[in-house]
C-alpha cells in the first residue's frame, strides 16, 4: 500500500483513547450535513488480532473488517459522492506495533486529548482494571510523534475539556485548523442510537445516547481509588506531552 504523499485535508482522523468525547465528536462531525464518519474503524482487527477480552468482542469481530491493511486501504480510498467530508473516529489503542501505520500519512490527523484521572474514572465504570495500554495514552503520544515528524511540526490537538467548557468556540477553532467552515448544527443532535454507531454502542455509548448536545463544563479532577494512582502517574507524563500544543 503507497498511500497519497499528499494528505486530502477531507479524510479527518480523529486519534483518541477511550472515554474521551470521542462519541460526542463524531455525532457532532455527522451533524454537519456534509460528513460521513466511521466509528472506530480498526477496533474488529484490534480484538482479532489480540485477543483480548471486550465487552461484545465477538458481536465487534463478527461486524467488522479484521484485515487491518484492508481497513487502511478503506480509510484513504473510501468515497461518498454525497458528503465532501470524511471523519473517522480511531482509538490510539488499536493501533497495535503490527499494524502499518504508513495510511495516516493520507490522512489529516487530529488528537483528541483528556485528562487521565478522567478517563480512567470513567473507564473503570464500563470495564474493570484497565492497564495503561487500555487506555491509550502512550500510543498517543507516539503517534503523535510519528505525524509531527512527517509534518515539520505539531499537528492538531485539542482538549475533551475545552470543548465541554466552550463547544462553539472550539469547534470554531478546529474548523479552522482544519481549513473547513464552522455550522451551527455542529452543537446538536438527536438522543438515541444512530444508524452509524458501531456495534458495542450498547455498553459504551449510553450517556451520549441520552445527549442532544456537549455537556457542561467538567468539574473538579475525581479522586481516584488507591488502586489506580500508579496508573494514573503513568498517563500522566503522556498526556502532558500532547497538551503542550492543544489549541
Amino acid at each position: 500500500m503507497t498511500p497519497n504523499p499528499n494528505p486530502d485535508p477531507k479524510r479527518i482522523a480523529m486519534w483518541s483513547g477511550p472515554r474521551n468525547l470521542s462519541t460526542a465528536m463524531m455525532y457532532s462531525f455527522a451533524a454537519r450535513g456534509d460528513c460521513r464518519v466511521w466509528d472506530e474503524p480498526f477496533y474488529a482487527a484490534y480484538l482479532n488480532a489480540t485477543g483480548i477480552d471486550h465487552p461484545m468482542g465477538g458481536d465487534v469481530i463478527a461486524s467488522g473488517m479484521t484485515d487491518p491493511t484492508a481497513v487502511a486501504d478503506a480509510c484513504i480510498t473510501s468515497q461518498n459522492a454525497e458528503q465532501s467530508l470524511f471523519y473517522q473516529k480511531h482509538m490510539t489503542l488499536h493501533m497495535i506495533p503490527e499494524f502499518d501505520r504508513g495510511f495516516m500519512r493520507a490522512l489529516t490527523n487530529v488528537f483528541l486529548i483528556r485528562h487521565p484521572a478522567r478517563v480512567i474514572a470513567s473507564y473503570a465504570q464500563k470495564r474493570e482494571a484497565p492497564t495503561l495500554a487500555d487506555i491509550g495514552f502512550v500510543q498517543q503520544a507516539q503517534m503523535f510523534d510519528q505525524v509531527a515528524d512527517w509534518l515539520g511540526k505539531p499537528p492538531i490537538v485539542i482538549a475533551a475539556e475545552d470543548i465541554r467548557a466552550a463547544p462553539r468556540e472550539m469547534l470554531t477553532r478546529l474548523c479552522d485548523a482544519l481549513g473547513l467552515g464552522f455550522v451551527e448544527t455542529m452543537l446538536r443532535w438527536q438522543a438515541g442510537p444512530k444508524p452509524y454507531d458501531g456495534v458495542w454502542a450498547p455498553h459504551w455509548y449510553n450517556a451520549v445516547h441520552a445527549s442532544t448536545g456537549f455537556g457542561a463544563a467538567e468539574g473538579p479532577l475525581p479522586t481516584l481509588p488507591s488502586d489506580y494512582h500508579e496508573l494514573l502517574d503513568q498517563a500522566l507524563p503522556h498526556h502532558a506531552h500532547l497538551a503542550r500544543y492543544k489549541l
